[in-house]
């Protein structure tokens, strides 16, 4: 039997998910609260296998009855149910401690089997929602190797050889490549050590492999 928490303020929407958890095998609504400002005490209290929680509630919205809980190491899993679907309302669920995230309009089956999913160590989410996290991953990524190819302060001639050299050519090979002398090769190969703070073209290969500055 999962023992389910629910977090919700609309009550007709409330009365509907603890119908459905009540008419199906293996589920029971054990607590239902209109906002998180108690939840720490109420999560110890009913000990609940998975928590349904709402975004937008008086007193307190869901994301901050998410934090509350995660601050004092309550690690019961825990499903935001939302109509929210904008960036920022994923990201700071996601970034406060979330299991999950489902939107209100999710069909019933799709709730259970989230629910089951979340207890053998999933991450259940719409496929929109999915998406979305993937998209916003892959932006943060990006800003990251662009805030440390800034850090480092390479110019492009700089960016252009240290490909070069984790493309595996020789000192020799780049300026033929770049139609340069050995001379500026070697140059410019000193103050890439320097801005890596490297001392070899193997450290400095492996950094920028590593922090994906090429």
């Amino acid at each position: 039997m999962i023992k389910v928490l629910l977090y919700e303020d609309n009550a007709n929407f409330a009365e509907g998910l603890k119908n459905i958890l009540s008419l199906a095998d293996g589920f029971e609504c054990i607590g239902h609260f209109e906002h998180p400002q108690n939840a720490v005490q109420e999560v110890k209290d009913l000990q609940p296998d998975v928590i349904l929680m709402d975004i937008e509630m008086p007193v307190k919205n869901g994301i901050e009855g998410l934090k509350d809980l995660r601050e004092q190491n309550v690690q019961t899993p825990v499903i935001m149910l939302t109509t929210f679907e904008d960036d920022e309302n994923i990201m700071q669920s996601i970034q406060a401690g979330a299991n999950g995230y489902l939107l209100k309009e999710s069909k019933p089956k799709k709730l259970l089997t989230a629910l089951t999913d979340v207890m053998e160590g999933g991450a259940p989410m719409t496929s929109f929602v999915a998406r979305r996290v993937l998209k916003l991953l892959s932006a943060q990524a990006l800003e990251k190797d662009l805030k440390k190819n800034e850090a480092y302060n390479l110019s492009s001639r700089e960016k252009e050889i240290l490909k070069t050299l984790c493309d595996g050519l020789s000192y020799k090979m780049i300026a033929t490549q770049l139609s340069i002398s050995y001379h500026t090769v070697n140059n410019h190969i000193k103050k890439i050590y320097d801005k890596l703070h490297v001392h070899s073209s193997i450290e400095a290969v492996n950094k920028a492999a590593k922090e994906r500055l090429v």
